[in-house]
């Protein structure tokens, strides 16, 4: 038997996979870790716990069968991005991981685009600035408030960078990730792979701190960690650097083909679009793919998944004298939103609760309930929620297939939210689109099993890595053509809420 591991860090926990080269799941185990957030402005990952948490992912998978680590030919990294961790001269942790929904470096994208100028910066990066979901951002601010921090870094990096590093002793950062940074080449004009050294010296960077760049299925250096050997995983395991969670999903999915289209549910609601040149639209996130010569568009929504844990904690627990477990109150949220018909009795939500990423890219919005009336009920709330997904989603296909000059008519839909079928159905109706959920829906850790099995030369290369997973579609929704008139003009309303509203968010907020 040859296995491989897949390690996969979201922004809620930690899961692990085993894959056998075969393609089949032979465990699975997920771990938690210390969240540290101390204002609205503020996120970061605790390292340590995260560290910690692995350990006893591996642990609980080894206690029940030792022989799926002793058989482990390569271990592959999926990750959160960005995730900015830094280390100091002594190779130790420094700053903990900062995340994607941390807010702390507004003013200093602000200084980004005022330095580089939006178009210049696009033109290299594939990408605009905004605080948290570029990592370049946040190390400006380090340099301005942590002077004394700053001067001691060795390597910026992120998440994978840390777990690497913590296996190896060595530094990589891939190209999906680096994408995100703001500091990285992302056009790959005259098919450069490098860091922008312009840039760094425009914001006053020390491209020094920068960690060398590697392919997502490079080999970052053998296993030395002592804390994994004990636990049955072969001493000197190559260890793949991997990539950014959604491009590892993409590869395990087989989006990886000119055209190739994809949605991820989860925490975020992520719409995965494969391109094989560097063309870009800035309303999506564009980056390189964990598959060379090949670049995805991601239409990120930031917080459509945390709307729901939102209104479950205090519409549907907060609301209710019984003990609830996190899936029956989900339920119990689905059951509420069921109850409400198609358009939510005139309800609208945004769903930007800390800001938002595509297609709008506001650090300053928020979420509203729009159309709310005497006759609302807290089921209309709960539905609206819902179908905010449904209409951004329907925004970024759109764009997609405006851009791409292709129309879709189905797409893969991955990832917790889609165990949803009231979702998956409000999606499917509001998209106009055959929504297809394959049986196993946790991609992400399946990426990066695959990338490690590429590193390790267990598979040729990422087309016959893909072809090994099987997304043969276990339920499938098909839209609903009676609900298509309500959702039409609903969802012109919602295109047009953000606009109207984009002044007022400026004014209200508090500096």
């Amino acid at each position: 038997m040859r296995t491989l591991i897949g390690i996969d860090v979201g922004t809620s926990g930690l899961k692990v996979i085993i894959l056998e080269d075969s393609g089949t799941i032979k465990a699975a185990q997920k771990a938690s870790y210390r969240m540290v957030v101390n204002n609205e402005k503020e996120a970061q990952i605790n390292g340590s716990s995260l560290w910690e948490a692995l350990q006893k992912a591996l642990y609980q998978i080894g206690k029940k069968d030792r022989t799926l680590l002793e058989s482990v030919k390569g271990i592959g990294i999926s990750t959160l991005c960005p995730g900015l961790v830094a280390f100091d001269q002594e190779d130790n942790l420094l700053i903990d991981p900062i995340i994607y929904s941390d807010r702390r470096s507004m003013k200093e994208a602000q200084e980004i685009l005022d330095a580089v100028g939006k178009e210049k910066l696009f033109q290299w990066t594939a990408n605009g600035s905004m605080a948290g979901s570029y990592s370049g951002s946040t190390m400006l601010w380090i340099r301005k408030n942590w002077p004394e921090k700053y001067d001691r870094i060795k390597y910026f990096g992120h998440i994978n960078t840390f777990l690497a590093h913590a296996m190896t002793g060595e530094y990589a950062i891939d190209y999906s990730n680096a994408s995100y940074t703001n500091l990285f080449n992302t056009t790959g004009v005259a098919g450069e792979k490098t860091w922008n050294v312009e840039l760094c010296e425009k914001l006053g960077l020390d491209r020094e701190k920068l960690p060398p760049l590697r392919e997502s299925s490079s080999v970052v250096g053998p296993l030395r960690a002592k804390d994994l050997i004990d636990l049955g995983i072969p001493k000197g395991t190559p260890v793949v650097i991997g990539g950014a969670d959604t491009p590892c999903s993409a590869l395990a999915t087989r989006t990886i083909h000119h055209g190739d289209l994809c949605e991820s549910a989860g925490t975020t609601n992520v719409l995965n679009v494969c391109v094989e040149k560097p063309i870009f639209d800035p309303r999506f996130i564009n980056r390189y793919h964990v598959v060379p010569n090949r670049w995805i568009w991601q239409g990120a929504m930031s917080f459509t998944g945390v709307a729901n844990e939102w209104f479950i904690r205090h519409f549907v627990i907060g609301q209710t004298n019984q003990e609830l477990t996190s899936e029956e109150a989900l339920l119990a949220f689905n059951a509420e939103a069921a109850g409400s018909l198609p358009g939510s009795n005139g309800v609208i939500f945004l769903p930007y609760l800390l800001g938002e990423r595509s297609p709008i890219w506001d650090a300053y919005a928020r979420s509203v309930f729009f159309g709310m009336s005497i006759t609302t009920e807290r089921k209309d709330l709960a539905r609206a929620i819902l179908e905010a997904c449904g209409y951004g989603l329907r925004q970024l296909i759109e764009i997609a297939e405006q851009t791409l000059q292709q129309r879709y008519t189905h797409f893969i839909s991955i990832g917790g939210g889609s165990q949803s079928d009231l979702w998956s159905q409000i999606k499917s109706d509001i998209t106009g689109k055959e929504i297809r959920i394959p049986k196993v829906h946790d991609f992400a850790p399946i990426g990066a099993a695959l990338l490690a099995g590429i590193g390790a030369s267990v598979y040729a290369d990422e087309n016959v890595a893909a072809n090994t997973i099987s997304i043969e579609a276990s339920r499938r929704f098909i839209p609903n053509e009676g609900n298509a008139p309500i959702y039409s003009k609903r969802f012109e309303v919602y295109r047009k809420l953000y606009p109207a509203l984009r002044e007022l968010y400026r004014e209200n907020f508090d500096h």
